[in-house]
């Protein structure tokens, strides 16, 4: 039986049935969540740059079980080798062309480096294969830029850019857990170098998801139908120092910046770009980032006491149900519910005061004795196994690992 092997809240392995199972009830909660009422509204075609796992796959799935869409997807995975398995999104891929077929859905998953033009290129054919499968016009309706890449080379330069996790201007310091053991401690991050700063906006930044409509008009592929997103996050200002403040926020600051110009340069042509605002989940990144664990611990504890939590393909399916595809909002995106500053905030509850000052207690009065009951590390530990195909109910893990 393959088990889980996590060091320092870093899971190098994963389980193939567990992937299958775990996408199988993200397609579960998307069929029973979208009534049939709305197919009309939502798209016809849709692509999702990192689409593999997280919040990207969660796109492509409320697109395609939700709304019926045909779907294209890329994303940069490692294939099992010999006694070695693959990546978790090798195997949510696999699972999903394999239930998209079941379904008669048209879709195709492709693998490669979303960063280069090669493989938007290959991405633009996809998009005119699949709407012909689906017997659709050959025009994006939705386009999901969800990408994380640690690298990215720069297809003009063929620079390779490397980003990280740090703070600016000052070292970071804040309390974090081991979620296998429940042992608290403090953490610190030394600040990030300029270069580190200016590289990590390379790679996280916008100037991508800015290539991508480039490609996708130069192809003939927008419509003002389109609607394109990318995702962010803000969170409390306890975790600014190293979040928003740091070189991801700096990277995320760039991406709504990215929103703007795509906004002003494809006006008329397009029905817009969004950032939407999303809450804490637990993923590979927000595992090793100092105060997130124990933050992310306790406001799960708090949203579900209060019927709130909610996971990645709940999230989308509400910013799709709730925001983008509402009965007014289809017929006018001007009708998308947005903040000040033209953002979709999905992270409401999460940021909702009297969830917030809970959250913050329940993080002040955790100690290694009480953990487990003053937050949801359980829960947290659960999530973060899942991500990884283990855990997963209804799995039978005694059974040997011909799935590798």
């Amino acid at each position: 039986m393959t088990k889980p092997m996590i060091r320092n809240n870093i899971c190098i392995n994963c389980e193939p049935r567990g992937c299958e199972a775990a996408l199988r009830q993200q397609i579960a909660y998307a069929k029973k969540t979208f009534a049939p009422e709305e197919r009309g509204r939502g798209p016809r075609l849709a692509l999702v740059v990192g689409g593999s796992t997280g919040y990207g796959l969660a796109s492509r799935v409320c697109a395609a079980f939700g709304y019926g869409a045909a779907t294209v997807s890329l994303s940069f995975e490692k294939a099992p080798s010999g006694t070695k398995c693959g990546t978790p999104g090798c195997y949510n891929n696999r699972a999903f062309d394999a239930a998209a077929a079941a379904e008669g859905l048209a879709a195709i998953t492709l693998d490669g480096d979303a960063f280069s033009d090669e493989a938007k290129a290959l991405a633009a054919e996809a998009l005119q294969e699949a709407a012909a499968k689906a017997g659709v016009p050959p025009v994006v309706d939705l386009f999901v830029y969800s990408l994380a890449s640690p690298v990215r080379r720069d297809p003009e330069t063929g620079v390779l850019y490397r980003s990280v996790i740090k703070p600016t201007g000052a070292r970071f310091e804040g309390r974090t857990v081991d979620m296998m053991t429940g042992r608290i401690s403090r953490a610190g991050v030394e600040p990030a170098t300029e270069a580190e700063l200016a590289d990590t906006v390379k790679v996280m930044g916008g100037a991508d998801w800015e290539r991508w409509m480039a490609e996708l008009a130069r192809r003939g592929l927008l419509s003002p139908a389109t609607r394109a997103l990318a995702y962010t996050y803000i969170g409390p200002a306890l975790s600014w120092g190293i979040y928003r403040d740091g070189t991801i926020g700096r990277a995320k600051a760039d991406l709504e910046r990215a929103c703007a110009a795509i906004n002003e340069t494809y006006r008329g042509r397009i029905a817009g770009a969004w950032v939407s605002v999303n809450k804490a989940v637990v993923t590979r990144a927000s595992a090793v980032i100092p105060i997130i664990p124990l933050y992310v611990s306790c406001l799960f504890k708090v949203m579900k006491a209060r019927r709130l939590h909610e996971d990645c393909t709940a999230q989308i399916a509400r910013l799709y149900r709730e925001r983008l595809y509402t009965k007014e909002a289809a017929l006018d995106a001007a009708n998308i519910a947005t903040d000040a500053e033209g953002r979709i905030r999905l992270d409401d509850w999460e940021m909702r005061e009297d969830v917030q000052k809970e959250t913050l207690a329940l993080m002040e009065a955790a100690t290694d004795d009480n953990v487990f009951e003053k937050t949801d590390l359980a829960g947290f530990r659960q999530a973060f196994l899942e991500a990884h195909g283990f855990g997963v109910e209804g799995v039978d893990y005694r059974e040997a690992d011909e799935a590798l």
